[in-house]
């Protein structure tokens, strides 16, 4: 029989081994669920899509930094904007950003030598193909500004069709303040507002208030910060009032003859006229206005005649 000495000792290591076996097994199972839960974890998505009644808003996500556009915004935000885009029901894209910065252009961190000529080309390629895509696509876009739009995020809203800002928004394309000068921002801006106003943004950087974006074109309409959101619902909704195919064929009309001199320019719309009243919607809205009603539209690209 063991002396209680012994006894004790014994008694102690069953415990200091239970114990230990017990916290393995805890260790094992905490491992597994921080594993568990990092493979459940998903990241933030950059861009957010939501769409109600014909309205699709896309949100820039990343305002911890700043909403840049780095490759992988900029690939959200083409996903987002071709998302079954030629859905009757669809007829306005607006888009706005998360916290205090609307966008602060490209992310420059991506952009150092670092990073190769390949990778610089993939993302002004990528930025272009958005800029491009948003005047391209059959529904007009309008950017809800709230905040500072500077470099490739001021070129964003110069890209859109129909820009609202709040009084606080500012613009800017201070790149050659850090040595890369903003010529590809210039394309849009260039021919959003006057060359020397242009020209003043991006040889000098300094920003220009929403009052003076609006003075010069860069935006349609400036309003209180808490009318924002209400100002944009307004213009969305009266496009949404009207016919999907006649907006269509308008805007693709408004960009291709914006780049002909004068006279290509009125055959071409002209021709678009004719077009626009050989549809069937082109036809009701004479009749409803004739016969003094609100016209029914048929969202359709169908003929009244040939």
């Amino acid at each position: 029989m063991a002396s209680p000495a012994v006894a004790s000792k014994f008694c102690l290591f069953r415990k200091v081994l239970l114990f230990s076996r017990l916290a393995t097994k805890t260790c094992v199972y905490d491992a597994g669920m921080k594993r568990s839960l990092a493979t459940h974890v998903q990241p933030e998505k950059l861009t957010v899509r939501v769409q109600q009644n014909g309205i699709r808003n896309i949100i820039l996500n990343n305002p911890k930094k700043r909403n840049a556009l780095s490759l992988s915004m900029l690939n959200s935000l083409q996903t987002d904007i071709r998302h079954e885009i030629e859905r009757e029901d669809l007829r306005v894209i607006i888009i706005s950003a998360e916290g205090p910065v609307f966008s602060s252009g490209h992310d420059l961190k991506e952009l150092t030598s670092a990073q190769g000529r390949e990778h610089h080309s993939k993302v002004f390629e990528a930025c272009a193909q958005v800029m491009t895509l948003i005047q391209d696509i059959p529904v007009p876009v309008i950017a809800k500004v709230n905040g500072m739009a500077t470099a490739a995020g001021c070129q964003l809203v110069a890209s859109c069709d129909i820009a609202v800002a709040s009084e606080k928004s500012m613009f800017a394309t201070p790149g050659v303040n850090i040595g890369l000068f903003c010529s590809t921002p210039a394309v849009a801006i260039g021919r959003a507002v006057p060359r020397k106003v242009a020209l003043e943004m991006l040889f000098t950087g300094a920003p220009i208030s929403a009052q003076d974006a609006l003075l010069h074109g860069l935006v349609s309409k400036v309003v209180l910060e808490e009318k924002l959101e209400e100002e944009t619902l307004k213009i969305a909704q009266k496009i949404c009032d009207t016919s999907r195919p006649v907006v269509s064929l308008g805007k693709a009309m408004f960009y291709r003859q914006m780049a002909q001199g004068r006279n290509t320019a009125y055959r071409m719309a002209s021709q678009a006229m004719v077009d626009n009243l050989a549809l069937k919607d082109g036809q009701e809205g004479i009749k409803s206005f004739i016969e003094k009603r609100q016209p029914v539209w048929t969202h359709t690209t169908d003929k009244a005649h040939k």
